[in-house]
């Protein structure tokens, strides 16, 4: 075959160290907004970010050229610098030292799109470490809670 045809949609869900509340409506959409770019600029283009105070959702697509683990990683650094130049209250914004990435299925975007698009009123009757716990279970994963929220 001489052509290479690649469509991996990627649910990425990470939070704040030790899920603090840091990121407060002022900055919310700035921050999406960001986290998405940063995605574009990588060639993974970017569906729905959004989130919460203590995490966030992406949605994007993720390139046949990049690793996850190196989207990760440049999502994550990126983002917490350029957080920490928002003045005095981010001077201590880390994000956890781990993710989650799930495959999305083509027909199955709108509804992830939905549900990213809806975390505000989610989490007003639902925990991050719930919701969590939730993706995890329904995506067939086994854990360790002593090691999922460092």
């Amino acid at each position: 075959m001489g052509q290479s045809f690649v469509k991996n949609y990627m649910h990425i869900v990470f939070s704040t160290k030790h899920r603090v509340p840091l990121i407060t409506p002022d900055i919310e959409p700035e921050l999406h907004r960001y986290l998405g770019g940063i995605c574009n600029s990588l060639n993974c283009q970017s569906v729905k970010v959004g989130g919460y105070t203590d995490h966030v959702h992406i949605l994007c697509m993720l390139s046949k050229n990049i690793a996850m683990s190196q989207l990760m990683q440049e999502l994550k650094s990126s983002s917490s610098k350029w957080i920490k130049t928002l003045g005095p209250d981010f001077r201590n914004f880390y994000w956890q030292t781990g993710y989650g990435a799930f495959s999305v299925r083509s027909s199955d975007i709108d509804g992830v799109v939905r549900y990213i698009e809806n975390q505000h009123a989610h989490h007003s009757e639902k925990s991050f470490q719930d919701e969590y716990r939730a993706i995890l279970t329904k995506n067939k994963l086994e854990w360790d809670e002593r090691y999922v929220w460092g």
